[in-house]
């Protein structure tokens, strides 16, 4: 049972640390910034699934 908690946390950290870095591609100024914010957000997990919220409501940020 503690195996298959492990692996769906290590599951959700790489989820949201993939999706947070996706998602500030396009919606931010640095992606790096926004998937670090997602992972140390991982452990805290509604923090996390709200800011995944806001980053997806968030509007485009034009690329230059």
């Amino acid at each position: 049972m503690f195996v298959l908690t492990s692996l769906l946390g290590v599951a959700f950290l790489v989820a949201v640390t993939w999706a947070s870095y996706r998602l500030g591609k396009t919606r931010t100024d640095n992606a790096k910034a926004a998937a670090l914010i997602g992972f140390l957000l991982c452990f805290i997990p509604p923090f996390a699934v709200i800011y995944l919220a806001v980053l997806l409501l968030k509007p485009e940020v034009d690329v230059v």
